[in-house]
């Protein structure tokens, strides 16, 4: 199988360098994966990962047009540009693997519909909790299950910021400061600490475990910024943690979906989320409730999920990106 990869970020050149170092693995578990070509904005720019013999184009929407099979997405902060990488990965007849959680919260139901008319996988498993399989396991492992309930901590910098605060006793401004020189936080904090990105991942999240159109404006949300030092010692003293949590509830016909701050009992898995970790917890009729933990962003956790997703391709392994048609999506109201 022969793909194209646009972005050598952080996520990019790791997804490069676990196709290098794992291929004959990969290939054993479903074919040979050749990285056939690559597009980023500086050809210049040392990225420390071998792309010897590796076609370098410099328009990313080129890739489209080259002879491949699948296109993989890892740039990050520009949806405009991802999103028209997808369309012409997909109006070219190549699968399209993504990790832009924005992108597929804003057109993933349009993308989705696109590939399933062209008989094409669309695949974004990176796009929530980096190398936690949740939607895999949605999708697949919980198939049998009508869930009732999704919950857990989908943003790493935010519960880095808490749990740095609860464990060193310092403010809000000392913790983001302290994310930001660990690379944690990105130069403008505002999308993980109003709880922005995890309102992303929830309206995905929901999509697959509820059947409804992702819609961040029908999350309602709130960030970190108003949480103090005595909120986590109140928290603490009755006995739990505070943390960002995002949350979506079957209440009849509606999913419930919020993001806030929330106060976890230490008797509860979701407490005991540390760092830039992230746990999620889903509730279904016949299994009852499964919880999963990892690393939830940077490059290495990130690469996972892509490979993953390029192994089920390679399997010939098909599926609905949403875990039903596009068209039987319904709007959440």
């Amino acid at each position: 199988m022969r793909i194209a990869l646009a972005g050598l970020g952080t996520v990019g050149a790791a997804t490069v360098r676990v196709l290098r170092a794992n291929a004959g693995l990969l290939k054993a578990r479903g074919q040979e994966i050749k990285l056939v070509a690559v597009s980023a904005r500086d050809k210049r720019k040392d990225r420390d990962c071998d792309l010897s013999g590796i076609k370098w184009v410099d328009d990313p929407l080129d890739l489209a047009y080259q002879d491949i099979d699948v296109v993989i997405d890892t740039i990050s902060g520009a949806r405009s540009l991802t999103l028209e990488i997808a369309e012409s990965a997909l109006g070219n007849g190549k699968h399209f693997v993504t990790a832009s959680k924005a992108l597929i919260a804003a057109h993933g139901v349009d993308l989705a519909r696109t590939a399933e008319k062209a008989e094409l996988q669309l695949s974004f498993e990176a796009a929530v909790c980096g190398g936690v399989p949740v939607l895999k396991t949605l999708r697949e492992g919980m198939a049998a299950n009508r869930i009732s309930s999704v919950r857990g901590i989908l943003n790493g910098t935010t519960n880095y910021i808490l749990t740095h605060m609860h464990e060193d006793g310092v403010d809000f401004e000392t913790a983001l400061a302290e994310a930001h020189r660990r690379g944690y936080a990105e130069a403008d904090p505002a999308f993980d600490i109003d709880g922005i990105d995890a309102a992303h991942k929830l309206s995905i999240l929901s999509a697959v475990a509820f059947g409804v159109v992702p819609d961040i404006s029908d999350i309602s949300t709130e960030g970190i910024r108003s949480i103090t030092r005595e909120d986590l010692r109140d928290a603490a003293a009755r006995g739990g943690r505070i943390k960002l949590i995002g949350t979506a509830i079957r209440k009849g016909t509606r999913v419930i979906q919020r993001v806030q701050p929330a106060f976890v009992p230490l008797e509860e898995p979701l407490s005991r989320v540390g760092g830039v970790l992230n746990g999620v917890e889903i509730s279904g009729d016949v299994s009852g409730a499964i919880f999963l933990q990892g690393l939830g962003a940077g490059g290495d956790a990130t690469a996972s999920a892509i490979v993953a997703d390029l192994v089920d391709i390679a399997r010939g392994h098909r599926s609905f990106a949403f875990g039903v048609p596009a068209d039987s999506l319904i709007t959440n109201n």
